[in-house]
């Protein structure tokens, strides 16, 4: 079944709204503090829905598994994005570097499980390169160098790449909003050595409680919602398609609320990208499954993993479902 445009639109929406809200919370309160109240609440979130919905909760290997995932795809990514942000990178800069993650993804799987890298991905990966290369050309002239602040993206990009690689291994059964659970609480370890080791303070209350309010309903709600829906739908690699135009979404949020105007640099970073996000996500014709006749559901015992700019998520299987 074909992705509706309503859910893909609605989808991509609420995710690249996490990142202009995200750099109006590290504006009003340093990352750590935003990080700490953002996976608490969070967690607390998904932990009361996992409970009343009575969904089966990862035990054993599954549970450190979890855990490994959410300490890289969650804590990692999000430390790294929010001080970014916080020390002056665009939020569409974060939002098309983060949106490179399956292209980061085809790289290590190929390091780490041994996988082919096809000439379409490696293409995928050269003009990913280009896309972030142009799209921070601005920011090197305005800076001068390469400063630190980039080198917490790639920390973003890396651990949340990293994570659907483990993930990809190691966990592909279970309940997503369990897990997902175990995985934001998890990340509270590295958000709060984060915030133990760096200097913490409120600018604005009023704005960071609305902001943090805003991550938690606008990503760990109402976006893990739609994005659980429309793998559902459509299947994950249609969803992963979607974070080929989050950031140029994220880009038109960030000029309306936050009033930064992307450079041309950046514009020309996002068409480029958008290019890499799609060849790298496509199959091939020479790879692609004859159409059947008929709709086919999709099998619950072939697990689907999704390693995208958004919660890796896991399709669960009939047998973890009793367990």
């Amino acid at each position: 079944m074909r992705l509706s445009p309503t859910l893909a639109a609605s989808t991509a929406f609420f995710f690249a709204l996490g990142y202009p809200i995200g750099a109006s919370a590290v504006h009003a309160a340093t990352p750590g503090l935003v990080l700490v109240a953002r996976f608490g609440l969070s967690a607390v979130i998904l932990a009361v829905i996992a409970i009343v919905r009575g969904l089966s909760w990862p035990r054993g290997r599954q549970l450190g598994h979890a855990a490994v995932v959410g300490f890289l795809s969650q804590g990692l990514q999000f430390v790294g994005c929010y001080e970014a942000m916080s020390q002056g990178v665009s939020p569409v800069l974060v939002a098309l570097v983060i949106a490179m993650n399956p292209v980061v993804t085809a790289v290590a799987a190929s390091l780490v499980l041994g996988e082919r890298l096809t000439v379409r991905r490696a293409v995928s990966v050269f003009l990913a390169v280009v896309a972030v290369a142009t799209a921070f050309a601005g920011r090197v002239v305005e800076v001068g160098h390469l400063d630190l602040a980039v080198v917490w993206v790639v920390v973003a990009v890396l651990g949340l790449a990293l994570g659907g690689v483990y993930q990809q291994r190691h966990l592909t059964t279970g309940d997503p909003i369990a897990i997902n659970a175990v995985g934001v609480t998890v990340a509270l370890i590295p958000a709060g050595i984060f915030a133990l080791v760096t200097e913490q303070h409120v600018a604005d209350p009023r704005q960071a409680v609305i902001s943090i309010a805003g991550l938690v309903i606008a990503n760990s709600v109402i976006a893990a919602s739609l994005y659980l829906a429309a793998i559902k739908q459509a299947g994950a690699s249609a969803v992963s398609l979607l974070f080929g135009v989050i950031p140029s979404i994220a880009a038109l949020l960030t000029w309306g609320i936050l009033g930064e105007r992307p450079d041309v640099g950046v514009v020309i970073g996002l068409a480029v990208g958008a290019l890499a996000c799609f060849i790298g996500n496509s199959r091939s014709a020479r790879g692609a499954v004859t159409p059947s006749p008929e709709p086919v559901a999709p099998r619950m015992d072939s697990p689907e993993v999704v390693t995208c700019s958004g919660p890796a998520q896991v399709r669960t299987t009939a047998a973890t479902r009793g367990d």
